[in-house]
C-alpha cells in the first residue's frame, strides 16, 4: 500500500487562529501507519492502495483511502469474519 506522508504545507490550508493544524496532519499520519500494518499483518492485499494523511479545516486529522475493489472486498470479508465486537475499541 502506497502511504504518502505527505510534508505539512502551511500554504494547503486555510489559517484560524488558534487552531493547531500540525498535530492533526501528524495524527492521520500515525493512524495511517497504523492502518498500513494492521492490514498487512492480516494479509489485506495492499497493491495499489493508497493512503493519504491531511490536516482538516478544524485541525482534526483526516486519512484519505483510495483502495482498488481487491482490498476494500478484502477488508470487508475481514470484518465479516471477526464480527462487530471485534472493532468495539
Amino acid at each position: 500500500m502506497e502511504f504518502d506522508v505527505e510534508e505539512f504545507d502551511p500554504d494547503d490550508v486555510t489559517w484560524v487562529r488558534g487552531v493547531n493544524y500540525v498535530a492533526g496532519w501528524r495524527e492521520a499520519t500515525n493512524a495511517a501507519s497504523d492502518l498500513v500494518a494492521a492490514l498487512t499483518a492480516a494479509g489485506v492485499p495492499l497493491d495499489g492502495a493508497r493512503a493519504t494523511a491531511r490536516s482538516a479545516a478544524d485541525g482534526s486529522g483526516v486519512v484519505r483511502l483510495m483502495w482498488p475493489v481487491e482490498t476494500v472486498r478484502a477488508v470487508a470479508e475481514l470484518v465479516r469474519r471477526n464480527g462487530p465486537g471485534s472493532l468495539a475499541a
